[in-house]
Formats: C-alpha cells, structure tokens, sequence
C-alpha cells in the first residue's frame, strides 16, 4: 500500500479525517502567512552564519586540531539530507507546530512524544537562552570600543530579552523580513571575505589540503562532528510553521532540503576559505592563538578595518537573528503543548491580531529574562570581562540545546521508520525508510560522541560535575515527559491519544459534535 499526502490516505479510513489541520481553524495557528521564501529565511536564520563561521569553526579548529572541517560540513549534509527524506515525507502527513514531538508520538506512541515534546521545548530554549550570554559581551564590547561606554553584559542582554519578545508577540511575516536582512547580509560578508581569501591566500598558497580524508584522523573527529552539527540547527525547524503555511506538504519539504543544501555548501567553502587564508598547515595554531578573533585577524589584512568593523556589527546582529528565530520555535512548542494538554491550556491561545502564539512567546521571554538575571547576579567582575558566568551562558546552553536537537533528530529518524511499517508501506517507502536507518544510525554515533567528551565541549576538567550534570539536563527532561505521558494515559486517556494530533484531534471532535472522549490514533 502507497501512502499519499494526509488528506488522501487518512479520508478512506475516516470521512472526518478530511479536515484539514492548518486552515487557521479554532486551536490553530493562523495559515497561509509564509511562502517559500519566509519559510526559508525563518529557518535559515537560525544557523547565524558570521556566528558560525566566527565562533563554531575557530574552536573547531583550535580545540580539536582538525583541518578537515570542510569535510565534516560536507559529511554532515549527507547525513541530514538522509535524515530528511522521512522527515520530509513525514511532514506530508502530519502539520503540527510541535513538529518532533508530533512525529515521534505518531510513530512511537503518545507516551514518547510526550517525552520529546519535553526535550524539544528544553533544547530550544536552551540554545535560544544561551545566546543571550555572548551577544551581550559582544554588545558590551562595542559600545566600550566605539562609545567608550562601560555597560555590564547583562544589560544590552536583557534588552535583547525583551526586544525579541515583543517581536514575538507580532506576526511572523513582520519576524521574516527582520530575520531575512539580518540574514543576506551576513551572508554577503562573509562570502566577500570567502572570495578576498581565495584571491589573496596565505603563505601556503591555493590549496585543497583541507578537504583531503587524511586530515578527518584522531580522537577529536567524533567530537568535532558535535561543533558542526550546531551550524545545522534550524533546517529541522520548517515543519514548526507548517500550519502556517498554505502548502505544507509542498512547501515543508522544499525549505528543508534547500536549507541543508546551502548550510552544507556555505559552511564547507568558508571553512576551507580560513584554511586558505592562515594555511592548511598554520589553521590550527593560529586558531588557537586567536580564538574567536580567527575571523577578524584574516579579514582585516584582506579587507581594511572598515568592513571588519562591520563584521564586528553583523556578528552581533546575526546572533540577534538567531534568538528571534529559536524564540518563534519555542512559543510554537508551547502552543502545540498546550493545545494537547501537555502544558496549561493558556499556552494554546494565540494573539488577536496576528494569531502568534501569544503565550507561549511571554513563556520564554520571562524564562531567558529570569536565566539571563541568575547568571549577572553571579558576575562580579567588570564590564568587558570574558567572566564564567557569560561564557557558561552560552556554552552550557549550547551544548545543551545542541544534544537534546541530535537526540530529537535519532528518534524522529526512528519513528518515520515506525510510521511507515505499521501502515503497511515499508515496501513502497522502502528507500526512505532506508535512509532513515542510515542517519539514525549516524546520528546516535553522534550522540553518543557528544555525551562522552562533553567535557571537551565545555572546556572542562574530565572530572568535572558539569560534564555529567549538563547532559542531565536533556535526560531529565526525557524522563520527565515520559512520566506525564504514563500519568495522562492513566488518568486521562483521551489526552493521551490527542499527543501529536494537534488541532485535528479538536476538530474531529468538532465536526462530531460530541465531547471529548477516547479515540483511536489517527493515521
């Protein structure tokens, strides 16, 4: 048996099963506010380019002592191009904002997406909050560079707290326009950098040694693969907005390979364009040495100190985009959570004059103020002071986002798998379900690599609590949602079997005009 799109395949099961689940119907969000290319910059907008390539690849170099960077981001793209070829086809059949959790508890059972709904909302929010500690060093920086103002980090980070959350609060189109020129700039700087490299190269001339298999050996690839698979994040996101849509099992799709597809390309020519510009044989130490300044050391012989004065602007702004970007997906989590009683159901109300997710957006908004304030009230040190309390910040919340994202990413790849089998189209989805099996495969090595040397992620002693005590963050809210999910499908069944059905579930019940009661998992 073939499986179509949902409303196909699900109509001969059940004539009410053609309702559609992202039309802007009651307990929806509002559709046909993104095209192709909202969507797109949305996403995209996650992966804050000029803080990768400043800050991800820097460290990927100088802590792991790998020159063959490029390869990783090039491997990496194979791995979650695999990986979204269930996933795409997943989003053809299932549009909810809590996209992971919604695929999981479609193919792995309520319980499971309960669990991962938890993951989900702790991971994003996370990496959104643990952005907040460098861009408010950053901002410190500059306005002490250029203003000669002694300013706490905390402050332009609250700021930026509070800006992004009224962001939030407005329509999603208005966030797409914001976080697309944030986006084409950075990314036009640093292809401007990219070409000035190439034409100018270091002593060691134009050389392909960085892409070369020899320089992916030791101990440091595994956990390098951990620093890239950062760059990444945010492809995964397009399914959050397909209720937003008015053609998700189009458009959904599209987004996501395109999104991958150029990740893959732009981080792997930058990459090899450091390499380039230090050479293959000096990247490392010179990484070392510089840190996060490795970007703006190579580019102001190049380019003058004009443009990498305005890389320094950019970097901060791109990281802006980014917060915006991680915060949309968190508020769309909590809307979805709290539309299948996984959370209060104040959560599943939206604005009335943009059909954002109101609530969910003033969640985490009052948690990145209240986690920005714990860690300034910690900081004793001066202004400008690359202090532990604002690198911990960003590292922690990083790597910590980072690892639930990879583990979210391993169990989607298994329940499409899952999906598939129990409708009897293994046979016909064979391929996808192949590739499915692949990148969950890699993507647990992954896991697995992260978990082990996350004291190298951290940059701590190996014996050190955090090293055990962050991942355990991720794990306790796996835990955490499992136990709810057994407690729901004890004590309120009907709740249970509406994980991962999002509105639909509530129009079903609708157009049957009876209360709420058990029903059998759709499709």
């Amino acid at each position: 048996m073939t499986t179509g799109s949902s409303s196909t395949s699900e109509s001969r099961r059940d004539p009410r099963s053609g309702i559609s689940t992202f039309k802007g119907q009651d307990r929806a969000l509002r559709a046909d506010r993104l095209g192709t290319a909202g969507l797109l910059l949305s996403v995209l907008a996650a992966t804050a380019p000029l803080m990768v390539v400043a800050g991800v690849m820097p460290t990927t170099f100088g802590v792991m002592g790998i020159v063959g960077q490029p390869l990783l981001f090039v491997a990496l793209g194979v791995v979650l191009a695999l990986f979204s070829v269930g996933y795409a086809e997943m989003s053809r059949h299932v549009h909810n904002a809590g996209a992971f959790y919604a695929y999981i508890s479609r193919g792995l059972g309520g319980t499971a997406g309960a669990g991962a709904a938890l993951v989900a909302l702790v991971a994003y929010s996370a990496l959104q909050v643990g952005i907040y500690g460098i861009f408010g060093f950053e901002v410190s920086g500059l306005l002490d560079t250029y203003l000669d103002a002694d300013v706490a980090w905390w402050i332009p980070a609250l700021a930026c707290v509070l800006v992004v959350g009224a962001l939030g609060w407005l329509k999603i189109d208005v966030n797409a326009r914001v976080l697309g020129v944030l986006l084409l700039i950075e990314v036009a700087l640093v292809v401007v950098f990219d070409v000035a490299a190439v034409t100018d190269p270091g002593r060691e001339g134009l050389s392909l040694h960085a892409f070369s298999p020899a320089t992916l050996t030791g101990a440091g690839v595994g956990t390098a693969l951990c620093y890239c698979i950062a760059a990444f994040t945010g492809f995964e996101q397009a399914p959050v907005y397909a209720e937003e849509t008015s053609r998700p099992a189009v458009l959904v799709p599209r987004v996501m390979f395109l999104a991958i597809g150029f990740v893959a390309v732009f981080f792997a020519l930058s990459s090899w364009a450091l390499t380039v510009a230090a050479g293959p044989h000096a990247i490392v130490p010179v990484a070392r040495e510089q840190s996060a300044g490795l970007l703006f050391f190579l580019t102001e012989p190049r380019l003058g100190t004009t443009f990498t004065d305005v890389m320094h602007v950019l970097f901060v702004t791109g990281m802006f985009a980014a917060t915006l970007s991680f915060h949309n997906v968190v508020a769309r989590y909590a809307f979805a959570m709290g539309r299948e009683g996984l959370l209060p159901a104040a959560f599943s109300r939206t604005t009335g004059t943009s059909g954002a997710p109101g609530t969910g957006s003033l969640l985490q908004t009052a948690v990145s103020a209240i986690v920005v304030a714990a860690f300034a009230l910690t900081d004793d040190a001066p202004a400008g002071d690359p202090t532990a309390p604002v690198l911990h910040l960003f590292t922690w919340g990083g790597n910590v986002g980072a690892l639930g994202v990879i583990l979210l990413m391993a169990a989607a790849s298994l329940s499409v798998i899952v999906f598939f089998a129990r409708r009897g189209a293994a046979r016909a989805q064979f391929w996808r379900l192949a590739a499915s099996a692949l990148a969950g495969a890699a993507l647990l090595f992954i896991a697995v690599c992260t978990v082990k040397d996350f004291d190298v992620l951290l940059g701590a002693d190996p014996d050190s609590a955090l090293s055990w005590a962050l991942p355990a963050v991720i794990g306790l809210a796996l835990i955490a949602g499992l136990v709810q999910g057994l407690v729901l499908h004890s004590r309120r069944p009907e709740a249970h079997a509406r994980i991962g059905l999002g509105n639909e579930a509530f129009q079903l019940d609708k157009a049957a005009g009876s209360a709420p009661g058990p029903r059998h998992r759709a499709p």
